[in-house]
C-alpha cells in the first residue's frame, strides 16, 4: 500500500536542485539509500524544500508506503495535527493491527474525538505511534517526510521522537527540513533517529546564483548586477530570485551607486520590524545602510549622536549586530540594508551620503558619496570622481573604478575636458579590465550613438571588438567602420590593425597574416610614438613567430622585452611577459615557465585584471600538467573555467585546458563533456585556432577512455587543421605522440609511423627535447608492433630516463607504463608497480586505473602487492560494502593524502573527511589509516 504522492513537483525543480546543492544533495540521497535518516536545516528560502521535495521523489520511489506532513506557522497550536496529516490516510489500514488501548487514544487524538491529550493518554499515545509505523513496515519500507519542522505541534514532535528512538532496524526512514539560523537544529535532530544524518544548507555562491538566474529566464543581467544580487541576497536563492524578477520587471536598470529595486515581497519581510524604530534610530541605520563599511565612530562623524543606543534598539529587534572581533556594524541580513535604503526617500538618501561625504576618511569613499549626494552636473565632483576612479585602478578595484568613471561622466557639464564620453570609454575600458563585458560594450554602444571625434568614435569600437572575445565574426560590420573613422591617423589605425591581426588568427586560421598585421600596427604604432601599442602589437607578433616555428620569435620576444617598458604590457594577458612563458614551456624550461607565470598571476591579482588572471591560471595549470602535478593541476583548471563562466572571458580556452587536467588527474566522462563544448562554441564562433585545441583535447581524452578509433578521428582532424593554419610547431599541441600511440592500437602501423617522422623533422628543427622523447615512446610501439621487441624495450628505457630528466612527469609514467605493458608479452615475471608509483605521485587516478586493468589481467604479477584502484577499492575482497564517498576517501588514504588534502580534492569539508574515515574503520572492522593501506596490499590488519 502507497500513499499517493501529491508531494511530487514537475520535472523542472531538477535543474534548481543541482546548482550549488549537488553535493548536499548526494549526501543525503546516500544516507536514505543506507536506510538512515536525514535532517535538512537552514535559514528561510536557502532551498530546503526544493531538495526535500527532488528526494522524496527520487528516494520515495523504493518505499512502500510514504507518509508526509508540511506545518504552518498558524497551525503550530493545534495539538496532534501533524500527526493526523501523516497518519490520517492509513490508519483505516492499520487500525486493526493495533492493542485495542492504543487504537482508541490514536483514533481519538487523529479524530479530535474526546479528550485525548499527551498527559491523560501518554503512554497509550506513544506506543500507538510505534506499533503504526512496525505495522507499516512490516509490509515493506516505510519514508516519513515532514517539512517545516518548526511549526510542527509539540504533541506530535514530541511523539514522532518517541517512535523514532525505538525503531532500531525496523525499515522506517526518516527526511525532514526545519528552518534554522544555527546550531539549534539540535533540538529538532532528536526527533529523528540516532545517527540520523544533518545537512547545513549555506548560502550559494556568486557562479551559483548566476546561473540560478540564467536558468530562471533572467538572462543578460550584467556582471555587476549579479554581484549586487549576490550580495544584497546574501547567497539565499529565494531572495536572489525575487531581486532578479524584480529587475527584469523593472525597465530601467538602477544607475551606479543606486541601490538595486527590493520587490514589495522582500521589504515586507523587514519593513515590519522597522516600524518599531524611533524615527532617530531609524535614520541612523539609513546612513549605516548608505555607507561602505559603516562602524560606529564614522556613525558619531556623521552626526549620529546617539549612534551606540541605536544600534543597541535595533540590534534587540533582530535587524542589527555588531561584529564581536572589531568595531564594525553589521546588518543581520543584507537584505534589511537594501530594503532599509530603497525604502528611504531620495533626499534622506542624499543628506545621509552627504554626511558620510564629510565623515569617511577613505578619498574613494568620500568621492563616492559626494556623487550620490549631489544632483545634476558639478565639474568639482566629476574631477573628484575621476581622481578616485584612477586610485581605484592603482589600487586593483578595476570594477569600482569602472562605477566611479559612470558617476564621473553622469556629473561631467557637456562643454569641459575630458568630455562626458572620454570618462565613459575609460569606465568601459576599466569595465573589460573587470570582466564586466556587458557594461563595457553597453557604455561603447551608447557613445557611438552620438560621438563625432574619431578619437572616440574608435576606441568605442575597439571596445566592441574586445568585448566580442574569440566571436569575432560577430563584429565583422566593425571593421569597415573603424578604419573609416581612423582615417590616416597612424595611431588610430595601429589600434585597429592589432584587432585585425587577432581576426586572421582567430578567424581566417592565417598565420602569415596575422603575423603581417601584427608587423604593421607595431610599426604605425612607433610611427604615433605610442609605445603601449607598439609592445602589444610586438608581443602578439612574437606568440604567433612561436607558434608557427618561426625563427625570427626570439628575436621579436628581445623586441618586445627591450626598454623603454609599460608596466601596463608587462603583466598583460598579450603582454611580453605571457609571450616569453609561451617560449619557455614550448621549450621544455618547466621551472622557469613555473616561476614566469606565477609572477604574472601574482601582479594581475594585485592589479584586479580579470581577463589577464584567468590566462595566468590557464598557464600555470598547464605548467603542472606538464610537470606531472595532475592534482594541482586539476585544481587550477577548475578554478579558471569557474572564473571564465562567471565573467564570460577565455570560456572554450578554458574548458580545452580542464579537458586535458580531467583526462590527466579527474573524471575522462567528464573531458569528453568538456572537450566536445569547447568544440561546438570554437565551430559557433568561427575560431579554427580552437576548433583544434578543442579537437586536440578531445582526441586525448578519447585515448584515455580506451577510445582508441575515436582518438584517431579527432586528432586526424587536427593534422588537417594545424597543416591549413601553417602551424609546424609541434609543441603547440603535443597530440602528435597521442595520434601516433592510437594509429598503433588500431593496426594503422605505416601511418603511424609517418605521423612520427614528419614531427620530428619539426621538432629536431625548433629543438623539442620532450616531443622528440615522446615521438621515441610512439615509435618504439610500432616497433614493438613489428616484432622488434628488444628495440623497443631499450628505446622505452631511454625514453623513460630522458622524460624523468625534463622533468615531464607525466609522460615519465607513460612511458614507464608502456615498458611494464611490452614485457608482458615476453616469458617470465613481469611488473607494473613503477608505472602505478609514478601514477599515484602525478595524482593521474584515470591513468592509474589503466595500469590497475593491466596489472589484474595478468594473474602472474606479484599478488601480495596489487595495485590499487584509485577510484575505491572495488576490486579487494571485504570492502565492497563501501559507499562512493568512503571508496574514494580510502583511495586517497592510501595514496599518502592528509585528511585536509583529501577533502581539497573532493570539493569537501575537513569534518566530513573525518566523518567518512569513522564510518569505513566501523564497516571494515580497523582502527587507523594504515589497516587502510595493510588491507589494499592484501594483508588483513
Amino acid at each position: 500500500m502507497t500513499v499517493p504522492r501529491d508531494f511530487q513537483e514537475p520535472a523542472r525543480c531538477r535543474p534548481d536542485l543541482v546548482i550549488g546543492r549537488d553535493e548536499l544533495f548526494a549526501q543525503a540521497r546516500e544516507q536514505l539509500a543506507r536506510g538512515g535518516s536525514v535532517l535538512l536545516h537552514g535559514p528561510a528560502g536557502i532551498g530546503k524544500s526544493t531538495v526535500l521535495r527532488s528526494l522524496t521523489a527520487e528516494c520515495g520511489e523504493a518505499a512502500r508506503t510514504v507518509l508526509r506532513c508540511s506545518a504552518t506557522e498558524s497551525e503550530s497550536h493545534l495539538p496532534f495535527l501533524a500527526l493526523a496529516d501523516l497518519f490520517g490516510l492509513v490508519l483505516d489500514d492499520i487500525s486493526d493491527k493495533l492493542p485495542a488501548a492504543q487504537r482508541t487514544a490514536l483514533e481519538s487524538a487523529l479524530t479530535g474525538r474526546g479528550e485525548s491529550t499527551l498527559q491523560s493518554d501518554g503512554l497509550a499515545l506513544r506506543l500507538a505511534v510505534l506499533s503504526a509505523l512496525r505495522a507499516l513496515a512490516a509490509e515493506g519500507p516505510v519514508l516519513i517526510v515532514a517539512d517545516d519542522m518548526q511549526w510542527l505541534d509539540p504533541a506530535s514532535l514530541e511523539l514522532l521522537g518517541f517512535a523514532a528512538r525505538r525503531l532500531g532496524d525496523i525499515p522506517v526512514r526518516m527526511l525532514c527540513a526545519v528552518r534554522t539560523d544555527g546550531p539549534e537544529y539540535d533540538r529538532h535532530l532528536r526527533a529523528l533517529p540516532p545517527d540520523s544524518l544533518a545537512v547545513r544548507f549555506n548560502p550559494l555562491t556568486r557562479a551559483q546564483v548566476a546561473a540560478l538566474l540564467d536558468h530562471r529566464g533572467y538572462t543578460g543581467l550584467q556582471r555587476s548586477t549579479v554581484r549586487d544580487i549576490h550580495r544584497t541576497s546574501g547567497g539565499n536563492p529565494f531572495y536572489a530570485l525575487e531581486l532578479g524578477r524584480a529587475l527584469s520587471e523593472n525597465p530601467t536598470p538602477p544607475r551606479p551607486g543606486e541601490p538595486l529595486p527590493v520587490p514589495t515581497s522582500l521589504r515586507a519581510l523587514v519593513l515590519s520590524r522597522l516600524e518599531m524604530l524611533s524615527e532617530e534610530a531609524r535614520r541612523t541605520l539609513l546612513v549605516a545602510s548608505a555607507g561602505a563599511r559603516p562602524t560606529p565612530s564614522l556613525l558619531h562623524a556623521a552626526g549620529r549622536a546617539d549612534a551606540e543606543a541605536e544600534m543597541a534598539q535595533a540590534a534587540a529587534l533582530g535587524l542589527l549586530a555588531t561584529e564581536a572581533e572589531g568595531p564594525a556594524v553589521r546588518f543581520a541580513h543584507p537584505l534589511i540594508s537594501a530594503a532599509l535604503y530603497a525604502e528611504a526617500p531620495a533626499q534622506e538618501r542624499r543628506d545621509a551620503h552627504r554626511a558620510l561625504s564629510r565623515a569617511a576618511s577613505d578619498p574613494i569613499e568620500r568621492a563616492r558619496h559626494l556623487a550620490l549626494a549631489t544632483n545634476g552636473t558639478d565639474p568639482e565632483v566629476a574631477a573628484r570622481l575621476a581622481e578616485a576612479a584612477a586610485l581605484a585602478r592603482d589600487r586593483g578595484a578595476p570594477s569600482m573604478a569602472a562605477s566611479l568613471g559612470l558617476l564621473s561622466a553622469r556629473h561631467t557639464p557637456a562643454d569641459t575636458e575630458p568630455a562626458p564620453d572620454v570618462r565613459r570609454l575609460t569606465a568601459a575600458e576599466d569595465a573589460i579590465t573587470a570582466g564586466e563585458l556587458d557594461l563595457a560594450r553597453d557604455i561603447a554602444r551608447d557613445v557611438l550613438t552620438r560621438a563625432t571625434v574619431p578619437a572616440d568614435r574608435v576606441r568605442a569600437w575597439i571596445i566592441v571588438i574586445d568585448t566580442a572575445g574569440h566571436a569575432m565574426t560577430e563584429v565583422d560590420a566593425v571593421f569597415p567602420q573603424a578604419l573609416a573613422d581612423a582615417g590616416d591617423d597612424p595611431g588610430l589605425l595601429s589600434l585597429i590593425r592589432y584587432q585585425l591581426a587577432w581576426r586572421a588568427l582567430l578567424v581566417e586560421g592565417d598565420f602569415d597574416e596575422a603575423r603581417e598585421e601584427a608587423a604593421r600596427a607595431a610599426a604605425l604604432a612607433a610611427r604615433a610614438d605610442d609605445r603601449y601599442n607598439e609592445l602589444m602589437a610586438l608581443s602578439f607578433q612574437a606568440q604567433i613567430e612561436t607558434l608557427m616555428g618561426h625563427p625570427d620569435a626570439p628575436a621579436t620576444i628581445k623586441r618586445a622585452l627591450k626598454e623603454p617598458q609599460d608596466p601596463r604590457v608587462s603583466c598583460h594577458h598579450n603582454g611580453a611577459g605571457y609571450s616569453r612563458f609561451r617560449w619557455l614551456i614550448m621549450s621544455d624550461q618547466l621551472p622557469e615557465a613555473r616561476a614566469t607565470v606565477t609572477a604574472l598571476l601574482r601582479e594581475v591579482r594585485r592589479r584586479g585584471s580579470v581577463e589577464s588572471e584567468v590566462h595566468f591560471l590557464r598557464g600555470l595549470a598547464e605548467t603542472e600538467l606538464r610537470s606531472g602535478h595532475c592534482g594541482r593541476a586539476l585544481d587550477l583548471a577548475r578554478e579558471s573555467l569557474m572564473m571564465a563562466r562567471d565573467t564570460g572571458i577565455g570560456e572554450v580556452a578554458s574548458a580545452v585546458l580542464a579537458s586535458f587536467a580531467e583526462a590527466s588527474g579527474g573524471n575522462v566522462e567528464r573531458a569528453l563533456e568538456l572537450a566536445r563544448e569547447a568544440v561546438d562554441h570554437a565551430e559557433e564562433n568561427g575560431d579554427q585556432m580552437y576548433e583544434s585545441r578543442g579537437l586536440t583535447a578531445l582526441g586525448y581524452a578519447q585515448f584515455v577512455a580506451g577510445d582508441a578509433q575515436g582518438a584517431v578521428r579527432s586528432l586526424r582532424r587536427v593534422r588537417e587543421l594545424e597543416q591549413g593554419l601553417g602551424i609546424t610547431d609541434p609543441a603547440r599541441g603535443r597530440w602528435q605522440g597521442d595520434l601516433a600511440e592510437a594509429l598503433v592500437r588500431i593496426g594503422e602501423i605505416g601511418e603511424a609511423q609517418d605521423v612520427i617522422d614528419v614531427t620530428r623533422v619539426n621538432a629536431l628543427r625548433l629543438g623539442r627535447e620532450s616531443v622528440l622523447a615522446v615521438l621515441d615512446r610512439a615509435e618504439a610501439l610500432v616497433r614493438a608492433a613489428r616484432g622488434e621487441h628488444e628495440a623497443a624495450l631499450d628505446r622505452l628505457t631511454s625514453v623513460q630516463d630522458r622524460l624523468a630528466k625534463l622533468g615531464h612527469g607525466l609522460e615519465e609514467a607513460r612511458a614507464a607504463f608502456a615498458l611494464a605493458q611490452l614485457r608482458t608479452r615476453r616469458p617470465g615475471p613481469t611488473s607494473y608497480d613503477e608505472a602505478a608509483r609514478l601514477f599515484r605521485r602525478c595524482r593521474a587516478l584515470p591513468w592509474l586505473r589503466q595500469v590497475e586493468a593491466a596489472a589484474l589481467a595478468r594473474p602472474t604479477e606479484n599478488a601480495a602487492a596489487p595495485v590499487a584502484a584509485p577510484d575505491g577499492l572495488e576490486g579487494l575482497a571485504g570492502l565492497e560494502g563501501l559507499a562512493s564517498m568512503e571508496r574514494q576517501v580510502a583511495a586517497l588514504v592510501m595514496e599518502g593524502a592528509t585528511n585536509r588534502e583529501i577533502a581539497a580534492r573532493l570539493f569537501i569539508s575537513v569534518k566530513t573527511v573525518e566523518a567518512t574515515l569513522t564510518r569505513v574503520y566501523r564497516k571494515l572492522g580497523i582502527r587507523s589509516r594504515v589497516d587502510i593501506v595493510r588491507l589494499a596490499a592484501g594483508r588483513r590488519p
